[in-house]
């Protein structure tokens, strides 16, 4: 009877849904989580090899005081790293989609933030960062890419069952 129940309430769901409940949604799932973990490793990469230049970047915005810049920007590439790590293994994804929508949300404030003080700079999402000219800043492009990089944090968040990954090996 039971059986029945479920089977009928399955059967009851649109095949969408039922497709992204499923192996369906679980193979997405493993292609948004992977470039999330690009997004990640490319940022981290950029990053970690110049500290300094991190650093400048953080200091750019002007929202920090100066005491966290150096902590903030030389450590925020071994946190972009380490996310993109535990995405690629697939090792508590859904806490990882946390901290990334989280840090994706403060990006985009910052980025906000500089746009409505009229601080021109480049984001240094990807390496680089600092002053820039008027001319080259590019903050409504920065916020859609970040906004879209926060809705693939999102399905994460509301689906971290993934194929290949450590969690689903963790729960068998």
């Amino acid at each position: 009877m039971a059986s029945q129940i479920a089977e009928s309430r399955t059967s009851d769901r649109p095949v969408l849904r039922r497709a992204v409940d499923g192996p369906v949604g679980e193979w997405v799932g493993l292609a948004v989580r992977l470039a999330l973990a690009t997004v990640w490793g490319w940022a981290g990469l950029a990053k970690i090899s110049d500290p300094a230049e991190a650093a400048q970047a953080v200091r750019a915005y002007e929202i920090l005081p100066e005491s966290l810049v150096k902590p903030v920007g030389y450590g925020l590439p071994f946190l972009e790293l380490a996310l993109a790590l535990l995405l690629v293994i697939g090792l508590g994804v859904r806490a990882v989609a946390v901290i990334s929508a989280l840090l994706l949300l403060t990006f985009i404030g910052g980025i906000s933030s500089a746009w409505a003080r009229g601080i021109s700079i480049d984001c240094g999402c990807f390496g680089g960062g600092g002053a820039v000219d008027a001319s080259k800043t590019e903050y409504l492009q920065e916020i859609l890419r970040d906004c879209g990089f926060l809705l693939l944090a999102a399905w994460l968040l509301f689906r971290p069952r993934t194929r290949l990954s450590a969690d689903a090996w963790l729960a068998a």
